[in-house]
């Protein structure tokens, strides 16, 4: 070999250790794994989603703090839904299809997730849902955090009618959840010889409930049982309190902690229930270290509830399958996600591969003036989820559903 080429060889070996130094001082960056989380920041129903947003963030930040996944970090892509069905839609198309987001961390109301809900399943995403619903779904693309109808509207109702009176009043929010809720309710109260007083409703955000709140003064019911939304929860029950209707019962679907706070004080009714999976105050080392982290990151002043709750759930249990698949592909991690189950604030969780929902407990909570609630009664054990209650078939309820939308989303 020439000593031109020796030197060309030496001096390359000097250029290839320098790189290789660099390149273990100084690694390149690796591509994270991307997600998205789409949730009203503004609109009516910002108050509700907004927590849903920081429990979503916390449980990403906690798995970057312990080294990503699969050596890589997980990176949040935010979308404003804006209260608004037809922006979800776009935002779900622009992040699964454009971002190319691994999954979807999306909706609070039922009418923003039937919207989203096509837009998944068109390209092979996967979408993780965090809120109680009316059932009556159940996607190969979607898992649903939150509670199925008889993990939360049937043992409500039962419990309602039970304890505090078989005469009700039926109030919700003027979209697909509290009109088939009220069907599911509607069925429970004729087989347990109840009587339905009245069923009315309001659009999403209406301040107005004096003609609602003086007919139930007239009607005088045992319970009301509530399935508004939103921050229209804040006037109806500022209206019961000007009313003087603080000692009538209500049994409320979609009133957690956060709902709670924003009524106030000022508004409390002393005889006012919620059925949820989570509350804030229950006992236990998984739920104790939930609300400190949650309260260390927002603020000593911030609540959890049983939607934030399933939000964080709802990023660990995708974080424990995209480990078991190797791959944040989401064929794969849908697939891994059958066999997933972990000890949450609430208990412990486990997907039912069958229905894409979780086996989870009930309880009952009486709300306090400090806006928290006291435990009244709980189911003890995790339930299977049962989306479509038994006593009619998928195909029956599913045209039952079409039949009472008529379009309405």
């Amino acid at each position: 070999m020439s000593t031109r080429w020796r030197i060309v060889v030496f001096v390359g070996g000097l250029l290839a250790t320098a790189l290789g130094m660099l390149l273990w001082l100084h690694p390149p960056p690796v591509a994270p794994i991307r997600i998205g989380v789409l949730h009203s920041l503004s609109g009516t129903m910002a108050v509700s989603e907004r927590p849903l947003v920081d429990a979503v963030r916390l449980a990403v930040e906690e798995i970057n703090a312990a080294g990503g996944l699969l050596g890589r970090p997980v990176e949040i892509h935010l979308a404003d839904g804006r209260s608004d069905n037809a922006a979800f839609a776009a935002e779900a198309e622009r992040l699964v299809a454009h971002e190319k987001v691994s999954a979807l961390f999306a909706c609070w109301t039922s009418a923003c997730r039937t919207a989203v809900k096509p837009v998944v399943e068109l390209h092979g995403a996967l979408m993780f849902y965090p809120l109680q619903y009316e059932g009556l779904e159940q996607s190969p693309a979607i898992y649903y955090t939150g509670s199925a109808p008889n993990q939360q509207i049937i043992p409500g109702t039962r419990w309602a009618m039970d304890t505090l009176g078989k005469r009700v009043y039926l109030v919700g929010s003027d979209y697909i959840f509290p009109r088939t809720a009220n069907l599911l309710v509607r069925d429970l109260v004729e087989a347990n010889q109840g009587a339905v007083l009245a069923e009315r409703y309001r659009p999403l955000g209406d301040p107005d409930f004096g003609a609602i709140v003086a007919e139930i003064r007239g009607l005088k019911p045992d319970v009301i049982l509530n399935t508004i939304n939103g921050d229209s929860n804040v006037h109806f029950f500022r209206a019961l309190k000007d009313a003087g209707l603080g000692t009538v019962p209500v049994m409320s679907f979609s009133v957690a902690e956060a709902e709670l706070k924003a009524i106030g004080p000022a508004a409390f009714h002393p005889h006012h229930f919620a059925v949820w999976s989570y509350f804030q105050s229950l006992p236990g080392e998984d739920n104790r270290r939930f609300v400190a982290a949650f309260k260390q990151r927002y603020g000593a002043d911030r609540v959890t509830s049983d939607p934030t709750e399933s939000a964080y759930v709802g990023v660990r249990l995708w974080a424990q399958a995209v480990r078991d698949a190797g791959t944040a592909a989401p064929e794969q991690v849908n697939h891994a996600m059958h066999h997933q189950s972990m000890a949450a604030p609430s208990g412990l969780v486990a997907v039912d591969r069958t229905t894409h929902h979780l086996w989870k407990q009930v309880r009952i909570g009486r709300a306090r003036a400090d806006g928290q609630f006291d435990i009244v009664w709980t189911s003890g054990e995790a339930l299977r989820p049962q989306p479509f209650p038994d006593y009619r078939s998928p195909a029956e309820w599913e045209a039952m559903v079409r039949q009472l939308s008529g379009g309405r989303t």
